[in-house]
């Protein structure tokens, strides 16, 4: 399957955006941006001292996101993002207007025992509840799936290639 959209992979910290991502990207032949390396180290400083961002720290970030994202217009890629709530997304697409968001979900637990067991990332176990609490699923009105993330990463990205075909816009090009 291949396809122009940049499809966007988001969801709270843990959900494995970072894994699937690349994956993802591998089965549809486009690249991979992960959304981690376009925040400014102020942004890395803040969560790593367990200080949730706030709407001023994430503009940046997504307008950088969203110009990565416009610059694969046409092209696909993948990139990742948590994207958690409506007004990021909206900016998201104002930037690049045919992005699609894989929302990658699942329980609270077994994301935090993931979060729990990975090393060497900034984001810390503590700001998981801020961001199920920030986090505004996806709406009908916006381009997007969501895909459950129980399972091994193989699963979880055979699940999402199968849910982006279903979408009317992403058959293969």
């Amino acid at each position: 399957m291949r396809t122009p959209h940049v499809v966007v992979v988001m969801g709270v910290a843990g959900t494995g955006k970072t894994t699937i991502g690349p994956l993802l990207a591998a089965r549809l032949g486009v690249p991979y941006a992960e959304g981690d390396d376009f925040h400014p180290p102020a942004n890395i400083a803040k969560m790593s001292a367990g200080h949730p961002l706030d709407d001023a720290d994430r503009w940046p970030w997504l307008d950088a996101i969203g110009a990565w994202a416009h610059g694969r217009a046409g092209l696909g890629g993948v990139v990742s993002s948590s994207a958690l709530k409506r007004s990021y997304r909206d900016r998201l697409r104002a930037a690049a207007p045919g992005i699609v968001f894989l929302h990658l979900s699942g329980d609270r637990r077994l994301i935090e025992d993931r979060m729990s067991h990975r090393q060497g990332h900034f984001m810390p176990t503590a700001l998981l509840d801020s961001q199920f609490a920030t986090l505004q699923p996806l709406e009908p009105d916006e381009a997007g799936v969501a895909v459950e993330v129980s399972g091994t990463p193989e699963e979880i990205t055979a699940r999402a290639v199968r849910a982006l075909k279903a979408l009317p816009d992403l058959t293969p090009q």
